[in-house]
């Protein structure tokens, strides 16, 4: 693209002159061949809505094994930082807060016997530091 002077732009090559072919009016083409209508219809579902529902409520295993390990995660980071405010003298508020909260995740089952295990044991010791600070 070219700039010549101000405002002035061309875009490679100068624009050829239009032509104009006798005639002083405009017209439309003849529409004397017949046009086809068809009636609209909605398109075809896959699926019913219901269908899709159903498939959104249905949990995969792994996604909640997944989910559980998360939560048992959290509630030893929670307890980690327990200890670290524990040892350094200064047990504040949102710690316990926390730790409550973490108590109230690790009620929901994994349907993994052995994490669910786990996470007992997990439950159990956020219950007793929970008896220990009074907050039970």
């Amino acid at each position: 693209m070219r700039i010549y002077g101000p405002g002035a732009t061309t875009l490679g090559s100068p624009a050829q002159a239009t032509r104009r072919v006798g005639g002083s009016g405009f017209s439309l083409p003849d529409a004397t061949g017949t046009t086809e209508t068809r009636a609209a219809t909605a398109p075809k579902a896959i699926g019913g809505i219901d269908a899709l529902l159903a498939m959104q409520g249905v949990e995969d295993a792994t996604e909640r094994r997944k989910r559980s390990v998360r939560r048992g995660q959290s509630a030893l980071d929670v307890l980690d930082d327990l200890k670290v405010t524990l040892l350094g003298g200064t047990l504040d508020g949102t710690t316990v807060a926390r730790l409550r909260a973490a108590a109230a995740e690790l009620a929901e089952s994994s349907g993994d016997s052995g994490l669910d295990a786990v996470l007992g044991e997990i439950d159990l010791r956020v219950q007793v530091e929970l008896a220990k600070t009074g907050q039970r």
